[in-house]
């Protein structure tokens, strides 16, 4: 019986270890300084290129998808 009650320890002790690593992460990301207008645009046109490296959608639709966003995180600045 003794077994049991350390093995339920050793398991919750991991839970609240996740639980914490995960809210210092989300801290982390929420107190973050918000990336510049160009930084976020290389990183669309780079996930952009991904997609259609992998044939999720064509470069016309990433052109367009691209163009939009550009407005929307320009717009922003």
């Amino acid at each position: 019986m003794h077994g049991k009650a350390v093995r339920y320890v050793t398991r919750s002790t991991a839970a609240g270890t996740v639980a914490t690593a995960a809210a210092a992460l989300a801290a982390s990301i929420i107190f973050s300084p918000a990336a510049d207008a160009s930084a976020r645009l290389d990183g669309v046109h780079a996930d952009l290129a991904r997609a259609v490296q992998l044939h999720q959608i064509t470069e016309e639709q990433a052109a367009r998808f691209e163009s939009k966003i550009a407005g929307r995180i320009l717009g922003e600045a």
